[in-house]
């Protein structure tokens, strides 16, 4: 149980709501930084408090931080100032002689080996290893930010305990938040538009995956082992993965597939077969980032995190899409669906 510590959520949506209400029923005192009244009302119901703001200010970001002993940042991977404003915060509580537990999330996007879905490839990343992950490009999705990050720890070094989740494709579904994830679901969509599930090149690459419910109760685990672990022992390795299918990862073909077939079954498309994304539609998913998004080679192994205990137990991803996404995407209007225009943590 908490010993009443304060926490701040930057961006509770799909991965940071169910971090929160792990959190509440464990007695920490949590607090939301969301951006819509009507979400701040939800994870008010859930037992949280909620600070209205934008990812872009960070100065109130940076003076939420300063109020909390332990953040996480869940919104997205790829927004430089408001992990700047975190760690400006969790500066200024050095200086006072404040210790702080900082969570951010990255993901898997940064092995990305630009296959486009070409092949499969045999490179698998263990986060026991340090030296694998810091062996990706500079350049590499999300790695400007987990750079910041790790510039950051050095600098305070035992001053602040830090770590960085990296989840790979999020898959599932909490019917108490209704809320779905990213990438299966928007090739979802593409199908119910175009009348076929798409995948891009040969869809041969493979991508790890964990249930959402799943990495909630990881990034608590997480927190658990830096709540106990000595600062020394934080700055050896910030990494984390995530991921429960081991040496089962799902082709971005297979995905296709089942979404293909799952269609069909349900009476919506005619041909189930699925078909070569054509760079023309890139628009209709992920636009200029569609190769990089759901057609790279990201195989990733969360040994440390099953070195503390942790391990998954939620439904595979072919059961989850079967039985809970696409039941709630079928109840959508896609029709005018026009790609996804966020940005994707994975």
């Amino acid at each position: 149980m908490s010993t009443g510590k304060k926490v701040l959520i930057v961006g509770p949506g799909f991965i940071g709501w169910n971090v929160l209400d792990l959190l509440v029923a464990e007695g920490y005192t949590v607090t939301g930084f969301v951006r819509r009244d009507e979400h701040a009302e939800q994870i008010k119901a859930s037992g949280a408090s909620a600070v209205m703001g934008d990812l872009g200010d960070k100065a109130k970001i940076a003076e939420q931080t300063v109020k909390h002993d332990i953040v996480f940042h869940t919104a997205t991977a790829d927004h430089l100032p408001s992990a700047e404003a975190i760690l400006e915060g969790v500066k200024q509580r050095a200086m006072k002689g404040q210790s702080t537990i900082y969570i951010h999330t990255s993901g898997t996007s940064v092995l990305d080996d630009g296959a486009a879905g070409s092949i499969k490839s045999d490179k698998v990343y263990h986060d026991n290893e340090k030296s694998e992950i810091d062996s990706v490009p500079d350049d590499a999705p999300h790695r400007e930010i987990d750079l910041a990050i790790t510039k950051a720890q050095k600098e305070l070094g035992e001053k602040a305990k830090i770590a960085i989740m990296i989840p790979p494709l999020i898959y599932g579904f909490n019917p108490n938040h209704k809320r779905l994830t990213i990438q299966i679901p928007t090739l979802t969509r593409f199908a119910l538009k175009h009348g076929y599930a798409a995948h891009v090149g040969k869809g041969a690459a493979v991508e790890s995956n964990i249930h959402v419910m799943d990495l909630a109760r990881a990034y608590i685990v997480l927190l658990h082992h830096l709540e106990k672990a000595s600062p020394a022992q934080t700055l050896e390795n910030p990494y984390y993965f995530c991921e429960s299918t081991g040496s089962n990862e799902p082709s971005w073909h297979d995905i296709a597939t089942l979404i293909g077939e799952s269609l069909h079954s349900a009476g919506k498309i005619q041909d189930p077969k699925p078909k070569e994304l054509t760079e023309n539609l890139y628009g209709d998913v992920f636009g200029p980032y569609t190769g990089a998004v759901i057609g790279l080679n990201s195989r990733s192994r969360a040994v440390r995190l099953r070195e503390l205990g942790w391990k998954p137990r939620e439904k595979d991803w072919k059961r989850s899409y079967i039985e809970d996404e696409l039941p709630e995407i079928l109840k959508e209007e896609t029709g005018d669906f026009k790609g996804y225009q966020g940005t994707v943590a994975s």
